[in-house]
């Protein structure tokens, strides 16, 4: 039981760190700076750790940088407020996403430049042989823990959030954070600090913060708003793997 209950965990908060540092804070934002070797690495480790969930930090960037410029309008990609449910606004979202991937949907040209990109390793990684291995390896190991320690069969319905990781990561943040919480700006939109559930998403969800200081590395402003990747990402800085704009 408790080797499938540290797995789901590390795969949670690993798969969720470099949404949070790789594909929103640098690819989004280009909040902090890396030299090539590094910028390979971490893209290679954000493929690993989302797997079968793994989104392109090109398709990423420019959704998210369209979030920003259409917040909570008709023209946001994932408002839940354009949605009767979160499932929907997920599957709005996909929809959207596929586009963007697939260069159907057409941007202004400030959208589509300052992001990292390596399109055979994107190629590879949104096939359905990546997709569906990932997926088959995250049940293999269940399938052999519960051999070896024979756990409560109840622990398999984890399965399919380690399947749809990223997209889960992407509700929770986009739904709650824009329905639920507080409010220490006016920014003319909805986003809220859902503080209350942010031990779930590493600083994400303080997304009224964010949207007030989008190129701000460090979303909590008041004392007691911690952001636990800001907190990676000062160590980083500090032994010069990324360098901060403003550190």
């Amino acid at each position: 039981m408790w080797f499938i209950i540290i797995f789901f965990v590390l795969h949670w908060y690993g798969s969720l760190f470099f949404q949070s540092f790789f594909l929103h804070r640098y690819a989004a934002h280009g909040m902090f700076t890396m030299t090539k070797g590094w910028e390979r690495f971490f893209y290679w480790l954000t493929y690993i750790t989302m797997g079968s969930s793994y989104l392109t930090p090109r398709a990423y960037a420019i959704l998210h940088r369209l979030h920003h410029a259409h917040s909570d309008t008709d023209k946001d990609p994932h408002s839940p407020h354009n949605s009767n449910n979160p499932f929907s606004m997920m599957w709005k979202t996909k929809d959207h996403y596929m586009k963007v991937y697939r260069r159907i949907f057409k941007t202004d040209v400030e959208f589509e430049k300052a992001f990292p990109e390596k399109q055979r390793l994107d190629s590879f990684a949104e096939g359905y042989f990546s997709r569906i291995a990932w997926g088959v390896l995250y049940t293999v190991i269940y399938i052999i823990a519960y051999l070896i320690w024979d756990f409560h069969w109840a622990f398999f319905l984890l399965l399919p959030i380690h399947w749809f990781m990223g997209p889960i990561h992407g509700a929770i943040v986009n739904w709650s954070g824009h329905k639920y919480g507080y409010q220490n700006f006016d920014n003319h939109d909805q986003s809220k600090n859902t503080l209350v559930f942010d031990f779930l998403c590493m600083g994400e969800l303080f997304q009224n913060n964010h949207h007030k200081l989008p190129n701000r590395p460090r979303f909590g402003v008041k004392w007691f708003e911690l952001d636990p990747t800001y907190l990676v990402i000062r160590v980083m800085h500090s032994m010069r793997i990324i360098r901060l704009a403003r550190a």
